[in-house]
């Protein structure tokens, strides 16, 4: 991952996924300004998606801790710009790409495969000849997929099953496995990985580079940040919930109360659960568990937690989280025990 396209950048790099909706222009700039790279989530419509980049361009430029550590004439906006390319519109995106230049731009759930990927790419590349793409998958069967292809990424985020939101549904595969296969598929190719899923500290962070990542990307951690685009009731669910693997599920339902519908059929999110997810195992008919959901939406912050009904989008991982920190304090700390953990990893053997 050639410093030359993130000169601010510290290793080892840590991104924030692009949660949508979460991840606003606040959260990719302080992510950013503490030398990891930071990513703005999908946006829901054309206007939006140039008012995110635009609000973080005017805060980059207003960041003199930021802005001094970019050479004269670079070309690219120090955050990145994620898309789901099931339901957003290839023009509209690179019209906002060639406008603000992001220095990454982040891919994922294409309805029609690598042919969804090849399009996008190719146009990005000609939209903004800086802007790197960076791709996520979930299954050694997309990394062969790449590799066949004339249109390559810069760089494949690898996320395990342990991820939150919308991961694969039936053939995703925990990170510590998956990921050194998929290194194996990329030998001899000059493309980056970094890891995602389940890595909430720098226990994870130094494990993930330990199985060959260039480098890692946490969502559910920043989720409790600051700067997250979340109500307080969300937040304090991610903070309060413990032992993931039991405390967590994947399902549609949650997606459906909200009346989101038309993921590609490999996708599905990985939520917190709560009332309505007891109930649903329980057998009350969806049309009560959809009545349920909306009116508890008036008792606010209280609509969330054990007892409340609304989706916690969130990792396996959320039980390493147990405080709200600033963006930048998570990059910091993060990066700093990692390191250290490699480095005494290496003294180890």
């Amino acid at each position: 991952m050639p410093s030359t396209n993130f000169p601010w950048v510290k290793k080892p790099l840590l991104a924030n996924a692009p949660m949508a909706m979460s991840a606003g222009p606040a959260l990719a700039v302080a992510v950013s300004k503490a030398g990891g790279l930071g990513f703005i989530g999908p946006a829901m419509d054309a206007n939006t998606i140039e008012q995110n980049l635009s609000t973080a361009a005017k805060a980059i430029w207003q960041s003199e801790s930021l802005s001094s550590l970019l050479p004269s004439g670079h070309s690219t906006l120090p955050v990145g710009v994620g898309f789901l390319l099931w339901k957003d519109e290839l023009q509209t995106a690179l019209s906002a790409i060639a406008s603000h230049k992001p220095c990454a731009v982040w891919l994922y759930a294409p309805r029609n495969g690598q042919k969804d990927l090849n399009d996008w790419t190719q146009g990005i590349r000609e939209a903004s000849p800086e802007t790197q793409v960076w791709l996520q998958i979930g299954t050694v069967a997309e990394a062969r997929s790449i590799v066949e292809s004339a249109h390559r990424p810069d760089v494949v985020i690898v996320q395990g099953a342990e991820a939150g939101g919308h991961g694969r549904a039936k053939d995703g595969m925990g990170l510590i496995t998956l990921l050194p296969e998929v290194a194996d598929v990329f030998v001899g190719y000059d493309i980056s990985l970094l890891a995602a899923g389940g890595i909430a500290d720098g226990r994870g962070a130094a494990a993930a580079i330990c199985l060959g990542a260039n480098g890692v990307v946490m969502g559910t951690r920043f989720l409790a940040s600051t700067e997250a685009r979340i109500s307080k009731g969300y937040r304090d669910a991610v903070v309060q919930a413990t032992e993931g693997a039991v405390s967590t599920t994947r399902t549609l339902l949650y997606n459906h109360l909200r009346g989101t519908y038309g993921w590609p059929e490999p996708f599905s999110p990985r939520t917190v659960t709560n009332r309505s997810w007891e109930d649903h195992v329980a057998g009350v008919p969806f049309d009560e568990l959809k009545k349920l959901h909306d009116e508890v939406q008036a008792k606010g912050d209280a609509a969330w937690g054990p007892e409340g009904r609304l989706a916690t989008y969130a990792g396996a991982g959320v039980g390493l989280v147990s405080e709200v920190l600033d963006a930048g304090e998570i990059v910091e700390r993060v990066r700093d025990d990692a390191a250290q953990r490699v480095r005494r990893a290496q003294d180890a053997v």
